[in-house]
C-alpha cells in the first residue's frame, strides 16, 4: 500500500532539480525503469548538497544512503518532462531523512520517495551527528521579488 502523499514542510527549503529521460531509461513496457528512480533520488540529494554547501564542507563530509522506498503512482515516457522536489526532514543523530516528489511536466506526482541517509566523516567513513549549524541551509529561504 502506498503511503499519503509528502508535501513538502513549510519551513523547509523546496530544491528542484530538472530530470532528463533518456532511451536508455525506458523500459519494455515502455516507460521510464522503476531503478532509475533510485538514481533520481540520490541526484536530487546530491544536487541539493552540492547547491547548499562550499567544496571545503563536502570535503570534510560524505552521505551515505541507509535505506529507500518509492512509490510509483504514474508513468513517464520517452516525450515526457519530469521534476525532482526535494526537502529534508529532521536530523536523528547522523540520519536525515530526505523527502523527493518526481513530477511530469504538467506537475502531476508520478513518483514520491523516502530516502534515509548517514552523515559521515569523509576521511574515516564514520557516522557523525549532523551538526546544528548545517541545518539552516536546509531552510526555507524568502521569496524573492
Amino acid at each position: 500500500m502506498a503511503r499519503a502523499l509528502l508535501t513538502p514542510r513549510a519551513d523547509r527549503e523546496l530544491f528542484s532539480l530538472p530530470l532528463e529521460i533518456r532511451p536508455e531509461h525506458i523500459d519494455e513496457n515502455g516507460h521510464v525503469n522503476n531503478v532509475i528512480y533510485v538514481g533520481w533520488l540520490q541526484d536530487a540529494g546530491t544536487a541539493h548538497w552540492n547547491a547548499r554547501f562550499n567544496a571545503e564542507t563536502r570535503a570534510r563530509w560524505s552521505w551515505v544512503a541507509l535505506r529507500h522506498e518509492i512509490d510509483y503512482l504514474r508513468g513517464l515516457f520517452p516525450d515526457s518532462t519530469a521534476t525532482a522536489r526535494t526537502w529534508v526532514g529532521d536530523p536523528q543523530g547522523p540520519r536525515f531523512n530526505r523527502y523527493v516528489r518526481i513530477e511530469d511536466g504538467e506537475g502531476r506526482l508520478c513518483a514520491q520517495g523516502v530516502s534515509e541517509w548517514c552523515l559521515v566523516d569523509a576521511a574515516t567513513l564514520r557516522p557523525t551527528r549532523i551538526p546544528a549549524t548545517m541545518l539552516p541551509a536546509f531552510e526555507r529561504r524568502p521569496e524573492t521579488a
